[in-house]
This record gives C-alpha cells, sequence and structure tokens, in this order.
C-alpha cells in the first residue's frame, strides 16, 4: 500500500510539473552583462514577466555586456540581449568597435527600456564645462569601448579631439579612485542614474556632475542621432542642488530577427503592459514608457514589436 501510495504522489508532482510548464512554447536565452551591473539584474525581471505574460521560456545568462550579446544572437546562442543603443548602431554600420568584425544585422529592437547617461564627473573646480577639459587629466573609458567613443563623440561635439586632454583608459572602480587621489581631473561615465560610483564620489568628497548641454549637446545629438538630451534631476547626487543637463544613450532590448511575430509581439506587451509592476522591482522599470521604448532608435524594429507599438499610436521603422 505504501509503494503505491508512493507511486501515485510521484505521479501527482509530474503532473503538476507538467501543467506549471506547459503553457511555456518557446524558449529564449537572454544576454545581459556582469552579475553585479544594471543588466543582469533588469534582464531577470523582465525575463519573470514574459515567462509568466508570454509563455516564452527566458533563460538570463551573464555576458560581457552590448557587444558579446549582438554576437551571440549573431552565433544563434541568444535569442534576446540588453545593449547599448550606440553600440547596436556600430554593429549594424560595421563601424568602431565593430570595424574589424565586420557588420552584424541579425538582430532587431524591441525597445528603448531606460537612459544610460553620459556623465562627466570632477572634483576640479576649474571645469565647468566640457571646453574646460583641454589640457587635463581626463579618463575617457578602454580604448574601443562604449565608454570611450562617448567620450571621443563629446569632445568632438566641444570642438576638442583626444589629443586636446591628457587621456586615461580606465574602468569605472579605477576612475573613481584615481579622482579620488588626485590623479586625474574628470572621468566620463556612461550608465543609468543614480551610478553607485558616482553616489559615492559626491557623498564622500566635493565632486559634482558637468554639464553636457547648449551647442555641445546640439551638435553631439545632430551628428549622431542614437543620442538624446537627457536631464538629471536636482538630489540626484549629494550636493547636486539643481537640474544637470547631459546626453544619454539608451540600454536597449534586442531580439533575434528570426523571432517569430507572434512571440515577439507578445514579449513587447508582457513588458509594456506590465511596466507599474515591473517598476515596483526594479527602479529602471519607472522610465518604461512607449516614447522612451521607440525614441532614437537607429536600427529597425521587429515586425512584432512594431506591432504593438502601432496599436499604442507609435508606428516605428522596421527590417
Amino acid at each position: 500500500m505504501k509503494k503505491i501510495i508512493s507511486v501515485v504522489l510521484l505521479l501527482a508532482v509530474a503532473v503538476f510539473m507538467f501543467s506549471c510548464t506547459s503553457d511555456v512554447t518557446t524558449k529564449m536565452t537572454m544576454g545581459t552583462g556582469g552579475t553585479q551591473g544594471t543588466y543582469y539584474g533588469y534582464g531577470g525581471v523582465l525575463g519573470q514577466y514574459i515567462k509568466n505574460n508570454a509563455n516564452i521560456g527566458v533563460t538570463v545568462v551573464s555576458t560581457d555586456g552590448s557587444k558579446a550579446n549582438i554576437q551571440g544572437i549573431a552565433a544563434g546562442n541568444y535569442q534576446l540581449g540588453t545593449v547599448q543603443s550606440d553600440v547596436m548602431s556600430y554593429a549594424w554600420e560595421g563601424t568602431r568597435s565593430f570595424a574589424e568584425d565586420g557588420k552584424v544585422d541579425s538582430f532587431r529592437v524591441v525597445a528603448g527600456l531606460y537612459a544610460e547617461a553620459v556623465q562627466l564627473i570632477t572634483m576640479n573646480s576649474e571645469i565647468k564645462t566640457v571646453a574646460d577639459l583641454a589640457g587635463k587629466n581626463v579618463s575617457i573609458g578602454a580604448p574601443g569601448s562604449g565608454v570611450y567613443f562617448n567620450a571621443i563623440d563629446v569632445l568632438s561635439a566641444a570642438g576638442l579631439t583626444e589629443n586636446d586632454i591628457n587621456a586615461q583608459y580606465q574602468s569605472f572602480a579605477d576612475s573613481t579612485d584615481a579622482l579620488k587621489d588626485g590623479k586625474i581631473d574628470a572621468a566620463f561615465i556612461v550608465a543609468g542614474a543614480p551610478t553607485p560610483a558616482i553616489v559615492e564620489l559626491c557623498t564622500t568628497n566635493s565632486a559634482y556632475l558637468v554639464p553636457i548641454d547648449g551647442d555641445v549637446a546640439a551638435n553631439l545629438i545632430a551628428s549622431c542621432p542614437f543620442y538624446t538630451a537627457y536631464n538629471i534631476p536636482a538630489e540626484t547626487y549629494a550636493g547636486q542642488t539643481e537640474d544637470v543637463q547631459t546626453v544619454t544613450v539608451k540600454a536597449t532590448l534586442i531580439v533575434s530577427s528570426s523571432a517569430s511575430e507572434d512571440d515577439v509581439y507578445n514579449l513587447t506587451a508582457a513588458i509594456f503592459d506590465n511596466a507599474e509592476a515591473i517598476a515596483a522591482e526594479n527602479g529602471k522599470g519607472a522610465e518604461l514608457s512607449i516614447e522612451n521604448a521607440t525614441s532614437g532608435m537607429t536600427v529597425p524594429f521587429h515586425a512584432g514589436a512594431a506591432k504593438y507599438f502601432a496599436e499604442k499610436g507609435v508606428e516605428v521603422s522596421i527590417g
């Protein structure tokens, strides 16, 4: 009798497990970023909402970020990925960080997710504008990185070149340490605000953000359409009593071009129909909106995402 009961219980568990997974009709792997970064944590939240509302099983994996995710989709290892909007433009055009590897066009846009602000941080009271960086020691990110190209773009918009500064090629962590030690005068950091590294600098030191605005911002946006104007509200960082104007690229969700229209429509709906709930789980969800999702994109959208946005009154390019 005990054996019979055990068999019955096992069958019941199996039926329950099957019933919980049988609704998943498609499986996708999402490339994100490092386990301590926003891409990975936010990707996990999005993956759960996609699974629960679109019947698509999403496995979220840690990666080296934007370029690795684009290449992973091209190789068939991933079907979804989180990337910077500028880096995906480089891939689409085969320029900058993709100049050597060549053009990649096996992905399409699902939606812009949140702003990754280009933040210029300093502790040098002489630096009030981008032009004031001339002759200064400035960290502009690792050579060939997204931050590096963002910094070069901003400098160029201000009439400066890499040769007009004493360029240092440092990570976020190395940049903050160098600022504290007085080894550099300023650093470019590209990330969602508030950025922990900048929070620490502004809390424990007399650091502040330098605006990227006026003609500099206008020139930059005109020459590189994946940038958009962005306002960092007062009190975002300690000692920041006024709004700071800057520019931003966008953290963007992309998908394999071979994904079905129905699947991409459903996963797009799963995200934006549940924006408030997502925001309650991850602060970056507060930036989910149809406008943010569809503006500043230089790569075509997937037809499934385009169908969803068209239902909301916004037409986007597809390809």
